[in-house]
């Protein structure tokens, strides 16, 4: 095999190894930043809370352009919510993303009626009021 046919099967190699080498999302948080009121144990806003945070964390991953708004169906504590992965994740990966910003945002905001997490790759918001992002 002569220099030119080594070099094209090299190359060739080197392009396969990059064409399925897979990526990790970046869940870097980058802010969380938490509501300043506060909702009790027993509240119906829990309720609602999870029920959007379970919405975002499933249909975002699957919905166009991975960029959701979600809102509870309770009337008595409405809860509004958006999430929006990163274009360029997997599916998987923007679920890994969405996991991971709904960790930072819920452990670090625990019992807030709003909190946003933001990470390198995707976002998480979630509040008692109506809003666009």
């Amino acid at each position: 095999m002569g220099f030119p046919q080594k070099a094209t099967v090299i190359t060739i190699a080197i392009l396969w190894v990059c064409s399925v080498a897979g990526g990790v999302p970046n869940t870097a948080v980058v802010t969380v930043l938490c509501n300043s009121g506060v909702y009790s144990q027993g509240d119906p806003f829990a309720v609602s809370l999870n029920y959007v945070v379970a919405g975002l964390e499933t249909v975002t991953p699957t919905s166009k352009s991975y960029d959701y708004f979600n809102i509870s169906p309770y009337p008595n504590a409405f809860a509004y919510g958006h999430a929006a992965c990163n274009q360029n994740l997997t599916t998987s990966d923007c679920t890994t993303c969405l996991d991971a910003a709904k960790t930072a945002m819920l452990g670090t905001c625990q019992s807030r009626i709003g909190a946003r997490a933001l990470l390198h790759d995707c976002t998480m918001r979630y509040e008692q009021y109506p809003f666009t992002d």
